[in-house]
């Protein structure tokens, strides 16, 4: 179901790169075709109360009838009243109630910004985000951004943005303020955890490439594979790889997800095809918990399945990065090392509306070949190792001379 599917997607947490792969990336998400389950309504934008739709015995949407016909009757700015912005207000308030930071209503406008970023029209700082507790939070810098070369860290918290506080803006909002021009400027005001005052940092917008797989001999005939994201380019690029891996006969691979906030599911599973040996489980999707859930299968040529693996994960690997490294630590394929991933396992169904707006909302939830749910946890890896802040200055990667050394000494 999900491989044959035109725009089968993962993406997260969260989550727009700041011009953006939304912290929606690091979500799972995969669009079902127009006749879909979700029933499209026309939208009305006369000066008529819209059709009421049908309701439960439990709930009485007279409430919103009335609350609409008072507002338009009494409020004191009668000008300010627009039907289709007050049905665009009602419709977000209601998917906002839920409390899902990846169930989403956008607006025409908004559903076009998310589009492009998809199609790789980017430009802007380079970062994924989520919205939490009302915070707008770095899920992950993309690799080589200017989000990454500023510094900013997965869980980092945009506070303001500019003299704005983003707690006080939507979501689009937000990224319409952070987004911008390549060459010009963003100030950002950023609370990390572990300081104890906020800082300050300005990036320099620019255009952001998305090239998604690069790799890189490392000493002792190792190889170095980078994926940052699982895009549409993904697999022919990662095919690209392999094949030069294969005439290097490396002694191991180091398989970089660190910073790799996610993307398509069929990438994913497609990426396992070729580092696990035959046809196993790569992830199961359950719509709801009574249900057996559906399994999606990791049958790839298997080309790399005999060559030592090490998997580098951190905070900001999340979504079909977490799919391909819980899959590797279930069947013990390869070595985890690292930091706790971000810990997104939700599935997200996207559906344009009659008037080019659109619904996202959470369908179904991931779970491991064994059937770990890493949601809200995320995936321990088999070595724990930080980066402090002092590796960061002084350029030291201890999760990379982990990796090397354990291949070294195999």
């Amino acid at each position: 179901m999900y491989k044959n599917q035109k725009q089968s997607k993962v993406s997260t947490p969260i989550v727009l790169i700041i011009v953006f792969i939304f912290g929606w990336k690091s979500s799972q998400w995969y669009e079902e075709p127009k006749t879909g389950n979700l029933k499209q309504e026309t939208v009305q934008t006369t000066d008529q109360v819209p059709a009421r739709a049908e309701s439960s015995e439990s709930t009485n949407l007279d409430i919103l009838f009335e609350v609409w016909n008072l507002v338009k009757e009494k409020y004191v700015d009668s000008a300010v009243f627009d039907d289709k912005e007050q049905i665009y207000g009602a419709s977000r308030g209601l998917v906002d109630s839920l409390n899902d930071p990846y169930t989403v209503f956008m607006t025409p406008t908004e559903s076009k910004e998310f589009n492009d970023s998809l199609e790789g029209k980017l430009e802007g700082i380079g970062a994924e985000l989520t919205v939490e507790d009302r915070n707008l939070i770095i899920v992950s810098p993309i690799k080589g951004s200017p989000a990454e070369k500023a510094g900013l860290k997965p869980g980092d918290i945009i506070y303001k943005i500019g003299e704005d506080v983003a707690s006080e803006m939507n979501f689009f909002e937000a990224i319409m303020k952070i987004r911008g021009e390549r060459g010009t400027k963003v100030e950002l005001t950023i609370v990390r955890e572990k300081l104890p005052e906020p800082f300050s940092v300005t990036i320099i917008r620019d255009s952001i490439d998305v090239s998604s797989v690069s790799l890189e001999k490392k000493d002792g005939n190792i190889m170095y594979l980078s994926i940052s994201q699982f895009s549409d380019n993904t697999k022919k690029e990662f095919e690209k790889a392999v094949s030069e891996i294969l005439l290097e006969k490396p002694k191991g691979i180091i398989l970089d997800l660190r910073y790799n906030g996610g993307g398509y599911l069929y990438s994913a599973v497609d990426i396992l095809g070729e580092l696990i040996e035959g046809k196993k489980k790569a992830v199961i999707v359950k719509h709801n918990e009574k249900e057996k859930g559906e399994t999606l299968y990791a049958d790839g040529g298997g080309r790399l399945a005999k060559i030592p693996l090490v998997v580098l994960v951190n905070e900001g690997s999340a979504s079909a990065s977490e799919i391909v490294a819980g899959a590797i630590q279930d069947y013990k394929r390869g070595l985890l090392v690292g930091e706790q991933t971000f810990g997104k396992g939700s599935v997200q169904d996207v559906q344009t509306l009659s008037d080019e707006s659109s619904l996202r909302v959470t369908v179904a939830k991931w779970f491991t070949p064994l059937e770990r749910t890493i949601d809200h946890v995320g995936i321990t890896p088999d070595r724990i190792i930080e980066i402090a802040e002092e590796d960061y200055k002084n350029g030291k990667d201890p999760q990379m001379e982990e990796a090397l050394n354990y291949l070294k000494n195999l």
